[in-house]
């Protein structure tokens, strides 16, 4: 399924969503970002967040409190680096997004902090 995706993506796009890389923190195009539209996969174009959910956490990565609809990302246990997370990925390509948090703002609670390199805005 990788090489599917080595021609369309950057190497760090690549990296990121395929490899399960992480961009350095404060580093990618939408950490701060406050334009209105949706963020979609930048594999397979799947709509993701919504800026309506978007919001400054402070760690360096766009961060989000709910997803944008019910079954477009899938949430697997990530055992790496000696520590217990929650990896998200996108549903429908499998491509790594980032992880999500238990200590984000109400009303869901969640953190999720996604790699800019995996996303692409279509701004509304």
């Amino acid at each position: 399924m990788k090489d599917k995706y080595i021609d369309k993506l950057t190497p760090v796009q690549y990296e990121i969503t395929q490899n399960k890389g992480t961009e350095q923190a404060f580093s990618g195009i939408y950490w701060d970002t406050k334009k209105d539209g949706v963020y979609r996969c930048v594999c397979c174009d799947e709509p993701l967040f919504s800026s309506e959910e978007k919001y400054d956490s402070g760690c360096g990565w766009p961060s989000f409190w709910d997803n944008l609809q019910a079954g477009s990302i899938r949430e697997v246990v990530d055992c790496s680096h000696g520590m217990q997370r929650t990896e998200v990925c996108c549903n429908r390509c499998g491509a790594h997004l980032g992880h999500v948090f238990e200590d984000g703002p109400l009303p869901t609670g969640k953190r999720y902090c996604i790699n800019s390199a995996s996303l692409n805005l279509a701004e509304k």
